[in-house]
C-alpha cells in the first residue's frame, strides 16, 4: 500500500491482531492478493537504520507468505522491544502473525 488514501480506508475499517513484537490492522480488499503498508514511528527508535531494519525484515517475512495469505490490506507496527531482538526471532514472531490473520471460507 502507498497510497494516503488506502491507509486512511484501514484505520478507518480494520480490525487488530497482535504478536509480542508486532500489531497489525487488517481489512480485506478488493484485489485476491494481499497488500502491506508499514508504521515504524520515531517512537518505536531514534536511529533511521534500526526503522530501516525493522521494516526490512517485515518486507522479507511478508514476501516469503505473500502467496498463502489471503486478500487483504494489511499495516504492520513494530512495537518499542522489537528494536533488540535479532533477525530470526522476529521472523519466528512476524510468522505467528501471519498465521492470526483470518483464512479464506471454503
Amino acid at each position: 500500500m502507498l497510497k494516503k488514501g488506502d491507509f486512511a480506508r484501514l484505520r478507518q475499517s480494520s480490525r487488530r491482531i497482535g504478536s509480542r513484537y508486532f500489531s497489525a490492522e487488517y481489512r480485506s480488499n478488493e484485489d485476491t492478493v494481499a497488500r502491506l503498508g508499514q508504521a515504524v514511528s520515531r517512537r518505536v527508535s531514534k536511529l533511521a537504520v534500526q526503522r530501516n531494519r525493522l521494516k526490512r525484515l517485515v518486507r522479507e517475512s511478508f514476501r516469503r507468505q505473500r502467496l498463502q495469505l489471503p486478500g487483504l490490506d494489511i499495516l504492520v507496527i513494530p512495537r518499542t522491544a522489537a528494536v533488540s531482538l535479532p533477525g530470526p526471532e522476529l521472523l519466528a514472531d512476524l510468522e505467528l502473525l501471519w498465521s492470526k490473520l483470518p483464512r479464506p471460507q471454503r
